[in-house]
């Protein structure tokens, strides 16, 4: 009789599913923010901020797979502003990624609105601005997605879902630092670290962030939103096993502390299983010269007694990182919201029809500091490059392929500026090796794709690299690091049309110049690959006041 039940029960699930199916898309959720200055004292000391709503940090959004997010962006700054959802791939529709290669920016006193699906993803991930260094304000936020109903996840219900964005933070405002880096100057080590803007004083008068009833599993998404150090997250008296990464369950090892590099999501579950009373998280600087150290109050519900002095000690060295990164792996045994579902998508036996090696320099231009990739310090044109090459003018904005598929020669130290642009094939399977020659952590990030984080090792790479690979279970993911003197290895089928940054993700190599975009083209030009230019986007540069393209249809 049970049995019975529960089939019926599962085919009512069904047949409701089917019903929602046929009356039409997907949910939609409605947002309306208004993006202001505000004064903040994160570090005690008043300074201006960048406020979402009000908020700093900004919105916490909330959604589920395959839902449409319609969010009506409001700039109510004195300078241009766009944001980037770090990690939702946008299918078919670069046109929402919110970075200057495809979006012009939103003017002060004006408002845009973005319209995007969270398809096929599960996971943690945040939107931050991509202008300028406002992202050194605020306006960052949290964004999960989690898993519909009949897709389970390969862990029980938390207790509850909390979002934790740790990061860096200078006293100076963004517009100082824009200062520094325009004339030339980088700007120097931040003044602090914060656990969702803010930093527990120790005193006994801090709130908590977080609370936990005793016996109860809560899941924690951490973040680091920062603009450039690497941090280590960890509980004081807790351990955490962690679950998800970037869009992928992940095999689920215990973890004292973790590393997490700029632009890294993480998820993890962590037990209220100690004495009823207040703990630290704590938040502290890896590879610097001077530790900073954030933290935050995690408390027990009818607890007794503040958090100790006592915290535990973050690891030393990148060595301990690289090793961390080696006991990631992917769950090949959990179901998820992806087209193809963990477990069946074999991409070690794939041939790679194309290897691309990244190297990333420093130099001096005309006096200036800049950053590249193999010898091209990007700069982002007045027309966006999506819009130059939907509209048809692509030759007169930049030039495909300015570098080579080869990185950087040992002798080459001339750096171009110009607009970085490669020209990719559209389904094809690509091997990307980033080799970070310099002596500090470089951290990546890919717009629009996931892909297999095969390889992290030090030293140069060389085909016979390949086989120390992890072509069985690696993470499906958006970000890897690359440790200093090292190289990494990352595979992906580049499935998702459009034009799509791939950059640094410390955000000062990145304003000046290390970054660039793959355009990805389809070539039959249908609706069944990319989406047509959406209604109502702005427009600038040379394509301003020309007429459509003739539309793409199936």
């Amino acid at each position: 009789m049970a049995g019975l039940r529960f089939t019926m029960l599962l085919l009512i699930c069904l047949l409701a599913e089917a019903m929602s199916t046929v009356r039409g898309e997907d949910p939609y959720f409605f947002f309306t923010w208004n993006v202001t200055y505000g004064t903040i004292s994160p570090l005690g000391s008043p300074q201006q901020g960048i406020l979402i709503n009000g908020q700093f940090p900004g919105p916490n959004i909330n959604s589920t797979t395959n839902n449409n997010l319609v969010i009506n962006v409001f700039n109510n700054l004195d300078e241009p502003f766009l944001l980037h959802w770090s990690g939702v791939q946008h299918r078919k529709n670069s046109w929402q990624d919110g970075v200057l290669g495809t979006n012009c920016p939103i003017p002060p006193g004006t408002n845009f609105t973005y319209h995007f699906q969270v398809k096929d993803q599960i996971g943690s991930f945040f939107y931050y601005p991509s202008t300028a260094m406002h992202r050194a304000a605020g306006g960052f936020g949290g964004l999960r997605v989690n898993s519909r109903l009949l897709i389970p996840v390969p862990y029980a219900d938390p207790e509850d879902d909390y979002t934790v964005l740790i990061g860096d933070w200078y006293m100076n405002s963004h517009s100082t630092l824009k200062g520094f880096l325009d004339s030339g100057r980088s700007f120097a080590r931040p003044d602090g670290v914060l656990i969702n803007g803010k930093v527990a004083k120790g005193d006994g008068t801090d709130d908590p962030l977080f609370t936990m009833k005793p016996g109860k599993t809560y899941k924690y998404r951490i973040c680091n939103v920062g603009l450039k150090v690497s941090l280590n997250f960890r509980f004081q008296g807790h351990t955490m096993k962690l679950v998800e990464m970037e869009g992928s369950h992940t095999v689920q090892n215990t973890y004292q502390s973790l590393d997490v590099h700029v632009g890294q999501c993480f998820s993890v579950l962590v037990t209220a299983n100690q004495d009823p009373k207040d703990y630290y998280m704590i938040a502290s600087s890896r590879f610097t010269k001077k530790l900073l150290v954030g933290k935050g109050i995690v408390g027990y519900t009818n607890g007794n007694g503040i958090a100790s002095h006592e915290i535990p000690e973050a690891p030393i060295g990148w060595a301990w990182s690289l090793n961390q990164f080696r006991t990631f792996r992917w769950n090949l045994t959990a179901s998820a919201a992806r087209p193809n579902p963990q477990g069946s998508y074999h991409y070690g036996s794939i041939n790679i029809t194309r290897t691309i090696k990244i190297v990333n320099s420093v130099a001096n231009v005309d006096g200036k500091l800049r950053y590249a990739i193999n010898g091209v310090s990007h700069i982002d044109p007045e027309t966006p490059l999506k819009l130059a090459e939907y509209f048809g003018v692509a030759e007169k904005v930049f030039k495909y392929d300015t570098i080579s598929d080869e990185g950087l020669a040992e002798s080459a130290n001339n750096v171009k500026i110009a607009p970085n642009v490669v020209n990719a094939t559209f389904r094809n399977f690509i091997e990307i090796i980033f080799e970070n020659h310099e002596k500090s952590l470089q951290s990546w990030h890919l717009d629009g794709h996931s892909f297999f984080a095969v390889a992290i090792e030090p030293g140069r790479w060389t085909p016979e690299k390949r086989k120390n690979y992890n072509l069985l279970d690696a993470v499906s993911r958006h970000t890897i690091q690359v440790f200093p003197k090292s190289w990494a290895a990352i595979l992906l089928t580049l499935d998702n049309a459009g034009m799509w940054n791939l950059r640094s993700e410390l955000t000062e190599n990145r304003y000046l110049g290390q970054q660039l975009y793959f355009s990805v083209l389809s070539p039959a030009r249908s609706l069944r690959d990319e989406y047509n230019i959406p209604d109502k986007t702005l427009v600038c540069g040379l394509v301003k006041g020309m007429p459509l393209p003739k539309p793409y249809t199936i």
